[in-house]
């Protein structure tokens, strides 16, 4: 339940991405003035974080490492352990009372590093096989469709879509507030029979799973369903969620590409633009990728956030507001109870969650 008494306390590694520094501190300091119940953990070099000393509700941890956007996934793992990645994801892991030092992290680095660096330090949530990465695409109804996996998993078999599921579910009922979302499995047709051995059988899992009350299954959807915003979630493999993702947002960038060169042709159409302005401001903003930025990384016994390691100011601070909500309305405690539900009510489907929940606190 959503706790508005609470202080969220976020913890971000402020060297990632990019940019870096020049633009998590302008990302974070914006958000602390937007959220006067939020506080921050800085994560970072001593000089790269003098501009925020200082600041109210911040606190900085000094890391002498950072995780370059090329390095090596070992090299992230094994070689630089006080990294500012790495120190980030500390924060959120739970001391031997269970209690941590902040309720999520937010990173722009290196996905790969960070994936592995947080299912290293954090583990999985029983149940749970593999960590999947969550994000939202626009669709037609000024909605997002939120999209699992995204590259994290790029072989997945059919339990592991269920378990997807299960926590897609969670992340939209605490974030957006549907307390049961619709789950679209992405095929190659909305007919059961159509898709691979792994989707039909990934199907009768969730139909079974949706059919006890666990989640609400819609059936399968195609691609062009993501946009139309037919489901609340969408389920696929890794492979396909970043194909789909790079190419909704190449195929974003062409659109605009195509409407700046038609409305600069000639002085007729220059005109024209110049009186189309504010449809034309509302419409880039629809579809602004840096709106949607700030994937979550699902199954950790911790909440982590992935900001697009391009991400200018505006695009970190909604990674930072979507980690905030996420801490906010207790995701962690939502994703471990739906899989315990869930995967105890299918024999077979895995392995049930654990009795005790997932530490959701910090210290004061």
């Amino acid at each position: 339940m959503n706790d508005t008494t609470r202080t969220v306390r976020l913890s971000v590694d402020c060297m990632g991405g990019d940019h870096g520094p020049s633009v998590t501190l302008p990302a974070c300091r914006s958000f602390l003035d937007r959220h006067p119940d939020a506080e921050l953990v800085l994560v970072g070099t001593e000089q790269a974080l003098a501009p925020a000393a200082g600041w109210a509700r911040c606190r900085m941890v000094i890391a002498s490492e950072v995780v370059e956007m090329d390095d090596p996934v070992e090299v992230a793992l094994r070689k630089k352990r006080d990294s500012s990645m790495r120190v980030a994801i500390q924060q959120v892991k739970p001391d031997g009372n269970g209690v941590t030092m902040a309720d999520a992290c937010v990173s722009a680095g290196n996905t790969g590093a960070l994936m592995a660096v947080a299912r290293y330090l954090l583990k999985t949530l029983d149940g749970i096989d593999r960590p999947a990465i969550a994000s939202v695409m626009p669709n037609q109804h000024d909605g997002f469709t939120t999209m699992l996996d995204l590259g994290a998993n790029v072989d997945c078999s059919a339990e592991h879509l269920l378990q997807f599921a299960v926590m897609g579910s969670a992340l939209v009922s605490a974030v957006d507030g549907k307390e049961a979302p619709t789950v679209g499995l992405l095929n190659i047709g909305q007919e059961v029979i159509k898709g691979n051995e792994t989707i039909k059988r990934a199907g009768e899992l969730l139909r079974a799973v949706s059919a006890a009350g666990h989640i609400n299954f819609h059936g399968n959807v195609e691609g062009n369903d993501i946009f139309k915003g037919t489901t609340d979630l969408v389920v696929c493999d890794g492979f396909v969620g970043n194909v789909a993702l790079k190419t909704a947002e190449g195929l974003a960038g062409m659109i605009t590409s195509f409407l700046k060169q038609e409305f600069t042709r000639t002085p007729l159409t220059k005109m024209v633009a110049m009186l189309a302005m504010p449809m034309l401001k509302r419409f880039s903003r629809r579809l602004d990728h840096r709106r949607f930025n700030g994937a979550a990384l699902l199954g950790l016994r911790g909440l982590v956030f992935k900001s697009h390691g391009s991400a200018d100011a505006l695009a970190f601070e909604n990674a930072l507001n979507r980690a905030y909500d996420a801490a906010r309305n207790r995701l962690l405690d939502r994703v471990h109870d739906r899989i315990l539900a869930t995967l105890q009510a299918l024999p077979g489907a895995g392995t049930a969650a654990a009795n005790e929940p997932p530490a959701a606190r910090h210290a004061a």
